[in-house]
């Protein structure tokens, strides 16, 4: 009977060193094949596959007690949000299994950055898009207004609905989901700029708001000179005048242009030749960043109806047009 107890008493001591030791195997750095390693993680993958995963991208370890402690782990939290999240995950020098399963249980996966710069058309985003790391190129093939289409807003123009900043994004993300991102956040610029708007502008809307804010981005070479831009085209708008802002040809060009504007573009008649057509264009030009909205709808007070850059990134502003002429003559032309 003794012997009996004995033996009983040394396997409940050989078990609890072997949960002691699981336990304190769970807290200790994993062995890994490089300084960091990756892991992808399938949707709906078990603990198991997961486990897997993390053996076939680099860590050093039995994948059946990797996922032994996964197992336990989780089933010892007692909570059902702790469930390994889809996804490419990086693994570093130092990191731990407890510290690998707390990381797949919060989804903290391989997060990258893309960049859509103010000023920028919607073929430049386009451009951007194809370019980034690990971004899948689902919108590759489609054409504007299938993307549209797609982001929920059929028939829409895509020119100047993104918001131009910078995203992140998981490893392998679609590139839609960065579009989706940046559309909504200038769905909100715009509208909190719209709200914020001063009485008496000639803007029937919010579009229309968009869309002068784009022409304002593109005209202004110092930053403090954008509501001042945003004032004389608002000026021009109110008495009839044709904007005659050369961005907006420019964009009517579209790929025909080569970075001379010719006399003869100016007088080529095009829905966004603001030369031969008086009012808006008809979409956004460019990509406005929120400053250039803010001056859109809050253009400074004054009389001018002329600018002409210095040739410094500032601009000279005129109310008349002999003064403009005079402006054009000194910073354009080298003529006092």
């Amino acid at each position: 009977m003794r012997r009996i107890f004995q033996f009983l008493l040394l396997l409940v001591v050989l078990a609890l060193a072997s949960i002691g030791a699981f336990w304190w195997w769970s807290d200790q750095p994993l062995s890994l094949t490089a300084e960091k390693v990756e892991m992808a993680v399938p949707p709906g993958a078990s603990l198991r596959t997961a486990a897997r995963k993390a053996v076939d991208g680099g860590v050093r370890a039995p994948a059946d007690l990797l996922y032994a402690y996964f197992r336990i782990a989780n089933s010892l939290a007692n909570d059902q949000t702790r469930t390994i999240k889809p996804g490419d995950y990086e693994i570093t020098r130092g990191m731990t299994p407890r510290a690998l399963l707390d990381k797949l249980n919060r989804g903290d996966r391989i997060v990258l950055a893309l960049t859509l710069v103010e000023g920028w058309n919607f073929r430049q985003v386009r451009d951007a898009l194809a370019k980034a790391d690990y971004l899948r190129p689902d919108t590759r093939d489609m054409s504007p207004d299938d993307i549209m289409k797609a982001l929920g807003k059929p028939g829409v123009h895509p020119e100047g609905r993104f918001f131009p900043d910078t995203y992140n994004y998981a490893k392998n993300s679609s590139d839609l989901a960065v579009l989706r991102q940046s559309m909504q956040l200038m769905d909100k610029r715009l509208e909190a700029a719209w709200e914020a708007r001063a009485p008496g502008l000639p803007l029937k809307s919010a579009d229309e708001a968009l869309v002068l804010a784009s022409i304002v981005e593109k005209e202004t070479g110092q930053a403090a000179d954008r509501p001042e831009i945003a004032g004389v085209f608002i000026n021009r708008l109110k008495i009839g005048m044709r904007l005659q802002t050369d961005p907006s040809v420019i964009y009517g060009l579209g790929e025909k242009f080569d970075g001379n504007l010719r006399r003869a573009d100016l007088t080529t008649d095009t829905p966004w030749n603001t030369y031969t057509r008086v009012g808006l264009p008809p979409t956004p030009i460019s990509m406005p960043g929120r400053a250039s909205l803010i001056a859109a709808v809050q253009p400074a007070a004054t009389r001018s109806l002329y600018f002409v850059a210095r040739g410094d990134g500032s601009s000279h502003f005129s109310g008349s047009l002999d003064e403009h002429n005079r402006a054009v003559n000194k910073y354009q032309r080298g003529s006092k």
